[in-house]
């Protein structure tokens, strides 16, 4: 692949990452400086509070459901600041799973999924990606409540966890706002250069080989199964690209696919693509926010919640 190619190909995504992370970052600055947290944070409490997590993680998750990047960008200033240490970090993420998924609705689910599928199988569908998002925001919540100790955790307000605009009590509000930006701007610094190598390796390497032919475990999977063998290409489908493997399913309900059947073929898709999702974004997201130490942790975690609790969805629709 030519150097400009290359470029062109990472630039947009590189911008947009960046972008999203910058409004998380500049977000968590200012709700910290402007006093927002102690009000946006009660509304999360209910999960905060038995999770053993502090207020401020609050902000992070309800803002998940606008955007999941600017929260990951929030939770990465909690974590930078020394609110929360890595575990407590995991369990937030963890948390953080449901209100991403509500996000999803109303910019994919709705508008998309739904026209294609017709209202019957999309909702069956929607309701079990939902019934597992919940699932696994619950169990960061256990988690959270069984694991984590005031070793983990600390409050903005503690001595020696100093948090964005902390100081500003005294400051101007366009003092404020200055400063926040221009703590995002130097976090910034470190985060783009590092997304820009991340994914211009993955770009590289997904043009070079083909990694969709990790694909090929779903014959296995659907015969364990006991699903129809158009469920094979219908899974290689949808594990590649979801719209494209909606299209293909849903001229077969009724006929080949029962709802039930039809519902738990996309989800063997949903863990068959996670070998090509994961290379192609989770690495270079997580990895450009984290690092590659703590966002290995992130992206083990996640699709260890996300089988466990998309094959219990699974056992359930084939009953």
């Amino acid at each position: 692949m030519q150097l400009v190619a290359l470029l062109w190909a990472v630039a947009p995504r590189v911008v947009g990452v960046a972008a999203a992370i910058a409004v998380g970052l500049t977000l968590a600055n200012l709700a910290v400086a402007f006093g927002a947290v102690d009000y946006v944070a009660r509304f999360a409490t209910p999960l905060t509070g038995p999770a053993n997590l502090p207020d401020e993680v609050g902000t992070a998750i309800l803002a998940t459901t606008a955007s999941p990047t600017a929260g990951y960008g929030m939770l990465k200033e909690y974590r930078d600041a020394g609110v929360l240490s890595d575990r407590a970090t995991l369990v937030a993420i963890t948390i953080n799973t449901f209100f991403g998924f509500v996000q999803h609705i109303f910019t994919f689910y709705a508008p998309v999924l739904l026209p294609i599928l017709g209202l019957r199988l999309g909702l069956m569908y929607v309701g079990a990606r939902a019934a597992v998002s919940l699932g696994i925001t619950a169990a960061g919540v256990l988690a959270g409540a069984v694991v984590l100790s005031e070793d983990d955790v600390a409050s903005a307000s503690d001595a020696g966890v100093t948090m964005p605009g902390e100081d500003a009590a005294d400051e101007s509000t366009r003092e404020t706002v200055a400063g926040a930006l221009t703590k995002t701007g130097g976090k910034l610094k470190t985060l783009v250069p590092r997304l820009a190598v991340v994914y211009a390796a993955v770009v590289f390497l997904t043009e070079t080989y083909d990694v969709t032919a990790f694909t090929a475990a779903a014959e296995p999977l659907t015969s364990v199964l006991g699903l129809p063998g158009v469920a094979v290409p219908a899974v290689a489908t949808f594990a590649v690209d979801t719209t494209t493997g909606a299209i293909f399913i849903a001229p077969h309900v009724p006929g080949e696919f029962t709802a039930g059947e039809a519902v738990a073929t996309m989800l063997v898709g949903g863990i068959v693509s996670f070998a090509v999702s994961t290379f192609k974004r989770s690495i270079p997201f997580q990895y450009g926010i984290w690092g590659a130490r703590f966002g290995s942790k992130v992206i083990a975690v996640n699709i260890a919640a996300k089988v466990v609790f998309i094959s219990a969805a699974i056992a359930v629709l084939l009953v």
